[in-house]
């Protein structure tokens, strides 16, 4: 009997082969996925993909596995989240504060907590559009990158912001700490970005890659870092990170992306300071506009604390 897998092919898996993009999503072999498109087990809606067609982001994706490669659902976590803050429920919304080291969803190769399992640890009922793993997320946050996120609890509200993130009129609003001062000060960065062709999740701007811009500016700057004040026009996987490491001007303790070891020990710093402060949008129920802030996680406050001492 064979075993059938619908997955969302994510924004960072855009323009990926199928062989490529779908052995990360489903943890078999290129070869194996090869296979199995060759045997017409692949469909983007009714389109069957052949093994070097291209997957596109946001689109679902249907894999029939034959029953010796029958892969377990990746399942949400079932445990509480601690720091897991809800900053808004309606009959339509979940507004969630999420701290560092949590993923948006579960996923292959993830072991961690995830916001999904959080909620639904704490009983909160989430839409049941979206793949199964990622039920009512509209958005997500690198697991290093704590702040706001809103999670739609009905399928109204669902469809409803994931058109409003992609048409962009959704108000993205980050802080970052960069390595040095950016010059100019206040500015914008278009600069495509695409899969690093050498290094497995990493991203880097690319003249192939996928649209992505960035405005910021200069909120205070230190003599080792600077403050900085960022608006998403796009929303790319780690597109902060990305762009800033291009300026050379990497966020402050994040090391896959080039920024100092030295600095980021002094301070105190296991991951990049990035932080979703303030997410804007219209409810998907009343029709308002409506504003969510976000205080600093203890260790980004910390740290900005060291420099300003």
């Amino acid at each position: 009997m064979s075993d059938t897998r619908t997955v969302v092919v994510p924004d960072g898996l855009e323009g990926e082969r199928v062989d490529a993009g779908l052995s990360r999503l489903l943890g078999l072999s290129r070869n194996k996925v090869a296979d199995i498109a060759a045997e017409g087990g692949v469909l983007m809606g009714s389109k069957a993909l052949g093994k070097g067609d291209r997957l596109l982001a946001g689109e679902l994706v249907t894999v029939t596995l034959p029953p010796e490669n029958q892969a377990p659902p990746v399942l949400p976590s079932t445990e509480s989240i601690p720091g897991l803050r809800v900053v808004h429920e309606d009959t339509e919304i979940i507004v969630v504060d999420k701290p560092a080291g949590v993923a948006a969803h579960p996923s292959v190769g993830w072991k961690g907590p995830d916001v999904v399992g959080g909620l639904a640890a704490e009983g909160y009922r989430i839409s049941t559009s979206g793949a199964a793993e990622r039920q009512g997320i509209v958005q997500r946050l690198d697991v290093g990158t704590s702040g706001l996120m809103v999670v739609a609890k009905s399928e109204r509200a669902y469809s409803v912001l994931k058109q409003a993130f992609r048409d962009r009129v959704v108000e993205k609003t980050y802080h970052t700490l960069v390595q040095g001062l950016p010059d100019p000060l206040q500015g914008t960065i278009d600069a495509p970005i695409g899969r690093h062709p050498g290094h497995d999740y990493r991203f880097a701007v690319m003249s192939n890659g996928r649209p992505s811009i960035t405005h910021y500016e200069l909120l205070e700057a230190h003599r080792a870092a600077s403050l900085l004040e960022v608006h998403l026009e796009t929303g790319r996987t780690h597109q902060i990170r990305v762009h800033f490491s291009a300026m050379g001007h990497p966020c402050a303790g994040d090391l896959t992306y080039g920024a100092d070891p030295t600095l980021a020990k002094r301070l105190g710093l296991v991951r990049q300071w990035l932080h979703a402060v303030e997410l804007g949008f219209t409810h998907p129920g009343s029709g308002e506009w409506v504003t969510f802030t976000s205080e600093y996680s203890e260790d980004l406050q910390a740290a900005i604390d060291q420099l300003r001492g």
